[in-house]
């Protein structure tokens, strides 16, 4: 299954419950147990500066698209073995496509 374009919405509403605790979205936004996700579509793993990362989430150098999100998204861990990202993922394509799309629009 690859990326298709979601609802920003429903994608806005998974955020919410399922990203914002550890994540922020805009820029001048603080880190939190994860990466301010500011500029994140076209940045390599590992490169937000200010935030520390494994190892494993440097040395996967993976390029942010809304294909490589998309499959991160559903398995953490199994995409970045080492990653210290505490999130199951998300299984439903349909709510990978809308958290993406809402991502793209919102961190750009």
């Amino acid at each position: 299954m690859s990326f298709a374009p979601g609802d920003a919405a429903k994608g806005a509403s998974l955020f919410k419950t399922r990203c914002a605790q550890c994540h922020t979205l805009k820029a001048g936004e603080p880190h939190k147990v994860g990466p301010n996700l500011q500029g994140v579509f076209g940045r390599k793993s590992g490169q937000a500066e200010g935030f520390s990362y494994t190892a494993a989430n440097i040395n996967k150098g993976v390029t942010w698209t809304e294909q490589t999100m998309f499959e991160y998204l559903e398995n953490p861990k199994k995409y970045i073995p080492g990653t210290k990202m505490a999130f199951a993922g998300l299984k439903k394509d349909k709510d990978r496509n809308d958290l993406i799309t809402f991502l793209k629009a919102e961190t750009a």
